[in-house]
């Protein structure tokens, strides 16, 4: 079995089990939780079933496992402390499909994470199974670097919200200081700069240009379709300020305000 194929298939039955948890529990949102971690089993099988390089293998297994169990801990503590119960997004999806709810979450939440997950990290896969040189170069240097600036724009962006929703006063507020003045959504600017961190690594073995295919994938997702849009609308239904945030305030790339 090659290791694209035995990531595939590790990540569809992890997938249905929590598919199989999550409808017994009556609260599907234990897959986003799994969505960081997930990443860092996926490297793990292709560590056991590929023969990359040492040096540039085992940098970018440790760099997904901290990028993946640090946001996997905050979607736990945050789906423990500030959003308890089922996320509102899946909430809206049962009250729609009724009691088809636990066949159609199959595929609509979890078989389709279960797909973008493994489509996001050819990066991950390719540089874990590919052989190169053993000399890490500029590219390696370069990949780091923006895999730096993701996980701090990430991790900050996420610890400046926390921050600011642990302050009853600020209940109704919009949070416009820090990195979030200079962009809406720092924590998915983070996101994908480690991705586009992760293909540069790739770039640095054979053939590894191709995985553009993650990457690409991920910030469509934030930017067009899963992310910023669908945040946006229950945020400018819901906060008083927020149009105004919007018309000063870049939605992704971070730059002065207007």
């Amino acid at each position: 079995m090659s290791p694209f194929t035995a990531t595939f298939f590790v990540t569809l039955l992890a997938f249905v089990a929590l598919w199989w948890v999550g409808t017994r529990r009556g609260d599907v949102s234990i897959v986003d939780i799994y969505w960081g971690p997930g990443f860092a089993i996926i490297g793990a099988v292709a560590l056991m079933t590929g023969a990359g390089t040492d040096p540039r293998r085992f940098l970018v297994i440790t760099l997904v496992a901290m990028w993946g169990f640090r946001l996997g801990g905050y979607l736990y503590w945050r789906k423990r402390q500030l959003v308890p119960g089922e996320d509102p997004r899946y909430a809206a999806m049962r009250r729609h499909a009724g009691d088809d709810f636990w066949i159609t979450s199959l595929g609509s939440v979890f078989l389709l994470q279960a797909l973008l997950m493994w489509i996001v990290s050819f990066p991950v896969q390719w540089v874990i199974t590919t052989p190169s040189s053993p000399e890490l170069g500029f590219l390696d240097f370069l990949g780091f670097t923006v895999w730096s600036v993701g996980l701090a724009f990430e991790a900050l962006g996420d610890l400046q919200l926390i921050e600011f929703r642990s302050n009853p006063a600020n209940a109704r507020k919009i949070l416009d200081t820090g990195l979030w003045r200079y962009t809406r959504h720092p924590n998915y600017f983070g996101d994908c700069c480690v991705w586009w961190g992760f293909y540069l690594f790739a770039c640095a073995t054979p053939h590894g240009w191709w995985t553009f295919l993650g990457p690409a994938l991920m910030t469509v997702l934030l930017v067009r379709i899963s992310g910023v849009p669908l945040l946006e609308r229950g945020l400018l239904a819901r906060r008083p300020g927020y149009a105004d945030y919007v018309a000063r305030t870049s939605p992704f790339i971070p730059r002065l305000p207007r």
